[in-house]
Parts: C-alpha cells; sequence; structure tokens
C-alpha cells in the first residue's frame, strides 16, 4: 500500500471521526441530558432555580410545600348531636289526640281519638291546630313538640293525651350526589348523623374507583378528605348538618413522567402522597442503558404569592428539583419528598450512551474504510 494512500484513508478516517463527534449532541435519543436542561441556569439572569435534593435539605423543602398548601385538608372534626330529631321548617307531622270523654271537643261520637295529619311546619316554625290555633315546633324534638301540644290543650280538653309522628322534609336531608352506589337524599334520622353513616345509607363507595375524595358542602365552605384518611381517623367522622351536600369523586391529581423511563404518560396520584422515589416506581423505573441515575429531575411551578419573600419558599417560581440516586443520600431524600400534582418528573439520558454511539458509528465506519481498501487492492 503506497503512503498516499494511506495518508488518504487517515484524512477520511479523521474526517468521519470529527463530523461524528460534533452530530453527537444531536444523535436520536428518547430525551434531553441533564446539561442540557440545566444549561440555562449558568446564564447571568436564569428564568428558574435548580435545588439539588439532599436529607439534608428536605426538611426545608417540606416547608416549601406546607407553606403552598399542598396536601392540606379542610375537614370538620367529629362532634356528638342528639340521638332524637329536631324539627325544621317544612317537616310534616301527623298529631293523633286521644280523649276518654263522651262529649270530648275534638273526637267524634263513638270515637276515642281524633288524627289531623300532614300538618306542615311554616316558615315561622308553627303548625296549626283546632282551639289553640299555631303552636311553635321549630327547634324542638318530637317528644318536646308532643309535650308543648298537649300542655295547650289542657285547658280545653283536660283529659287529652296526644300522640306525635315527624316526616322529616327536603331541608332536614343529605344530599349525596355521586361517587356512591345509591345517590339521593338522606333524611336524617337524628342529629347525630354523621358522614360515615351518610355514606354507608348510600351503599358505600365503588371498590373500583382510584383514590375516592370525599367532598362536603356545607352552605358557602367546601371541605375535602380522602375515603382511606376518612375512613382510617375516627376524628373525622363529621356531624351532618340539614341541607349538607356529599359528592365523592376519583382523585384526578396527576404528575407527568417523561425521558429515559419505563413510560411517558400522566399519571394520576393513587394515594394521598406519592413520594419521588414512589414516583419512579410508577413510571416503570428509569431505563437501565439509557438514563442517568444522577439525573433524575422534577419539574415544578409555584404560585407568586409562595416566594421566599412571604415566608418559607423558592426564590423562583420555576424549580428544578435535581436528584442522585447513584447516592444513599440521595435514595432516602427521594423517598422523602413528595411530589406535587401537576409536576413533571424527567428522567435525562447518560451522556454515556451519545459517546458510546459515536465510538459505535466511528467503528462501523473504521470497517466499511477498511473493507473498501481491501476491495481497491
Amino acid at each position: 500500500m503506497s503512503g498516499g494512500n494511506v495518508t488518504a484513508k487517515f484524512k477520511l478516517l479523521t474526517a468521519f471521526a470529527a463530523f461524528l463527534a460534533l452530530a453527537a449532541c444531536s444523535l436520536p435519543r428518547g430525551a434531553a441530558l441533564q446539561s442540557e436542561v440545566l444549561s440555562e441556569s449558568q446564564a447571568e439572569s436564569p428564568t428558574f432555580q435548580v435545588v439539588p435534593v439532599t436529607r439534608e435539605n428536605i426538611p426545608g423543602i417540606l416547608a416549601w410545600s406546607a407553606h403552598s398548601g399542598y396536601g392540606h385538608y379542610h375537614w370538620p372534626a367529629t362532634s356528638n348531636g342528639s340521638t332524637s330529631s329536631m324539627i325544621r321548617t317544612g317537616d310534616r307531622i301527623d298529631v293523633t289526640i286521644w280523649d276518654s270523654q263522651d262529649n270530648s271537643l275534638i273526637t267524634n261520637p263513638g270515637q276515642r281519638f281524633t288524627k289531623i295529619e300532614n300538618l306542615e311546619v311554616d316558615g315561622n316554625g308553627s303548625i296549626y291546630l283546632p282551639y289553640v290555633n299555631k303552636v311553635g315546633v321549630r327547634g324542638l324534638t318530637t317528644s318536646g313538640a308532643r309535650a308543648k301540644i298537649q300542655s295547650r290543650l289542657e285547658p280545653i280538653v283536660p283529659s287529652a293525651q296526644v300522640q306525635l309522628s315527624l316526616q322529616q322534609g327536603r331541608d332536614h336531608s343529605i344530599d349525596v350526589v355521586g361517587g356512591v352506589n345509591k345517590p339521593g337524599a338522606y333524611p336524617m334520622p337524628s342529629r347525630n348523623y354523621k358522614i360515615l353513616n351518610v355514606i354507608s345509607d348510600a351503599g358505600g363507595i365503588p371498590s373500583a374507583m382510584r383514590n375516592p375524595q370525599v367532598r362536603l358542602l356545607r352552605g358557602s365552605k367546601t371541605y375535602e378528605i380522602s375515603a382511606d384518611r376518612l375512613f382510617e381517623d375516627g376524628s373525622k367522622n363529621a356531624l351532618m348538618h340539614p341541607r349538607d351536600t356529599v359528592i365523592v369523586e376519583p382523585d384526578e391529581r396527576a404528575f407527568t413522567t417523561l425521558g429515559a423511563s419505563g413510560t411517558e404518560n400522566l399519571i394520576y396520584f393513587p394515594k394521598d402522597e406519592v413520594m419521588a422515589l414512589e414516583a419512579m416506581s410508577l413510571m416503570g423505573g428509569i431505563a437501565d442503558l439509557r438514563a442517568d441515575p444522577k439525573g433524575v429531575l422534577v419539574l415544578r411551578e409555584y404560585a407568586a404569592e409562595h416566594l421566599s419573600h412571604s415566608g418559607p419558599g423558592p426564590d423562583m417560581q420555576q424549580v428544578v428539583f435535581t436528584f442522585d440516586l447513584t447516592s444513599a443520600d440521595g435514595l432516602f431524600a427521594a423517598k422523602k419528598f413528595p411530589i406535587h400534582p401537576d409536576d413533571t418528573v424527567l428522567a435525562t439520558e447518560s451522556p454515556v450512551n451519545a459517546v458510546q454511539t459515536v465510538f459505535s458509528l466511528v467503528g462501523s465506519v473504521f470497517g466499511l474504510t477498511a473493507s473498501a481498501a481491501n476491495l481497491a487492492r
């Protein structure tokens, strides 16, 4: 082989290698490199903050989460009410008056009682009865209303005995509008009617529902708690109020997974809290041959009012949290780092892959060059 041919081949090979090295960053791959994603953070005026997550700074990051309101459930604590019903406007009452006198004012000849049915409690909280006019019964129990009616009758019919039955109206019921097996309006059997009683009477929550969330609408306020937390903590078994509305819905909170992972998808929260290490499991782990275990990122955006000038919080609204899963410190930190709804979990590509691809291509080119040289001989 002449010296000129060797020189030409060497130049050709060098040119190919240089071209491939320059093109390495644009080779086909499934995710960005960590250095590419974070490159702007080195600029004079970066638009986002980079926070490496370690066991040392986890407490401070958790304070940011508490300050932003994430994971805080507003829910009334349990309390006890009377086991008897209280009469309200719109309820209907049946009054039976017994009298053993032969010439009673309130019974017909040959009868021992008279029954007055379907008396509606009016807007003033009263019902109308013959001979005694209006009797205020709103706010009374059935036994209290019976005693009051009988005391009003005594001057007229001293021997009268009163019986009373109550049919509760719409204003004394709980509306369960969805997320249960039997939605509908449920009358309160007593003032000690609680949220677990309501859910049970409504047929329970379907077992297939994803992390069901129980929402309680009371006047202008809305309370929310997960069914799991409600069932586990007896102090959350809230006392119901008339005209409360209960809604049960699947948990719609989700985070996005991207990059060199088992799946790139929108993943719904399967429980109240999902930690970063759990999130990586839910996304199918990071790809063994592609991902950079030192470059798992969580991208998050905070509201302006949660920045550090108003208390514990980040310096910028957009924050990139970085995790090094090659160390025990990074793994323990990821185990305690809570994922927020709308976070993006990104498994970046390993820079070694690009180098290996370049070497593979260079080797291929070298093999093709050698083959061409052999053919030329």
